[in-house]
């Protein structure tokens, strides 16, 4: 287990983010050290799946986060959060080595990807020219799931793969965050990981995510989604600033712990302090039913539209906690899934 990393410090109005720069590397923090760049198994459609030259690799969605926020790190405050993992649906990519420079992406619109492929070749010394990246995905856009974030990391993972080179999850977050400005930390897999999504680096890992049943559904209407590139880094008061220290504590306790309950409240304070920047209209009726059906507490994506129920995975009452909560919730689109361990 990591320990606690923040140390006293005065808590000004508001934070800031870093300047664009390469990111560097975490130090002093113990993070998960299996190597990055193995394939994930799922079989995906695109064209150079089966050419033996092409590496490919697949990365899961999320489903927003459990705790965003700032927290006190290296004698600093940092934004970071802890990404919800949700294997509803995936991004595969394959890279095919070629002897052109640089790479091309196919779908076209998909730059991060290429940027995060080129970037990738350029941290390994350039050991092929280029390559030709093809990307698959049912993840939906704009909505918190993570797909650009799935993108990025999919394209690093089948780079690592074509070229049989290994990068570390801490190497991969400064890549991703160098491709598109601001990452979940779909690179850590099913760990808790509190990641500074705009420097690309661990605050702390925070162990295994215990199993979680979760009743995801749609917050805006007719699932339009958010314009996640227009949104503005949230502006914390001191005592939001302030509220966020306990709130990581009480997390690492619950992973520790294996207590779902005990995440679930902080997922649910982590939303509350939330409905300043990005509000859900409905979170009043939505806090009503998640207390009504006994759920460990409720999430949402801090720049989305997603959001859920969240419930201990091994408790034999929650099928019918689900199954209750879904006929009381007064929105238009739900959906289940549970994470893996």
């Amino acid at each position: 287990m990591t320990e606690d990393l923040a140390v006293a410090a005065p808590a000004p109005a508001t934070v800031t983010s870093p300047a664009k720069s390469r990111p560097a590397l975490a130090r002093n923090v113990t993070v998960a050290t299996k190597p990055f760049g193995r394939d994930r198994g799922r079989t995906g459609n695109d064209q150079h799946s089966t050419d033996p030259r092409a590496g490919s690799f697949r990365v899961d969605a999320h489903h927003g986060e459990i705790l965003q926020g700032v927290f006190v790190a290296g004698g600093r405050l940092r934004r970071g959060l802890v990404t919800l993992p949700c294997p509803l649906y995936s991004t595969r990519a394959t890279f095919l080595p070629t002897e052109d420079s640089g790479t091309t992406v196919r779908p076209a619109w998909r730059t991060k990807a290429r940027r995060a492929a080129d970037l990738t070749l350029a941290r390994l010394g350039h050991p092929i020219p280029g390559g030709l990246l093809d990307i698959t995905s049912d993840i939906p856009l704009c909505r918190g799931f993570g797909s650009s974030t799935a993108d990025v990391t999919s394209a690093i993972g089948a780079v690592l793969a074509a070229t049989g080179r290994r990068l570390s999850p801490a190497e991969v977050g400064a890549l991703a965050v160098e491709a598109e400005t601001a990452s979940d930390s779909l690179m850590y897999g099913g760990r808790a990981v509190v990641f500074a999504h705009r420097e690309g680096e661990p605050i702390e890992d925070l162990g295994e995510l215990m199993p979680l049943s979760v009743l995801g559904f749609g917050t805006s209407p007719g699932g339009r989604g958010v314009d996640t590139l227009e949104l503005p880094p949230a502006r914390y008061t001191s005592w939001e600033i302030e509220a966020f220290r306990p709130l990581r504590g009480l997390l690492r306790r619950a992973v520790r712990d294996g207590d779902a309950g005990l995440l679930g409240r902080v997922a649910t304070a982590s939303t509350l302090l939330n409905q300043r920047h990005l509000p859900i209209p409905v979170l009043d009726d939505v806090l009503a039913v998640a207390r009504a059906a006994g759920a460990a507490g409720v999430q949402v994506a801090h720049s989305g539209d997603v959001a859920g129920l969240i419930f201990d995975a091994t408790d034999a009452e929650t099928p019918a906690r689900l199954e209750f909560a879904a006929t009381r919730l007064d929105v238009t689109e739900t959906w289940q899934f549970e994470t893996e361990r």
